[in-house]
């Protein structure tokens, strides 16, 4: 993958997992994820997990 669609992916999933957890916490209403708090603990997880992927750099090749 190069590295513009890494930083790109890796956005979008830091989006959807600060989207999730907005909506674990109840700020961000009309879905059946508001207010659950499970959603709360994998949002962060997940924004994490994009970010990492956003910052990571391309393995060297042999």
């Amino acid at each position: 993958m190069t590295r513009p669609v890494r930083v790109i992916v890796g956005v979008l999933v830091l989006l959807v997992g600060a989207l999730w957890t907005l909506q674990g916490l109840g700020y961000v209403g009309g879905s059946a994820m508001s207010g659950n708090t499970l959603w709360a603990v994998i949002g962060p997880i997940v924004a994490v997990a994009g970010l990492g992927l956003a910052l990571s750099r391309p393995r060297r090749r042999p």
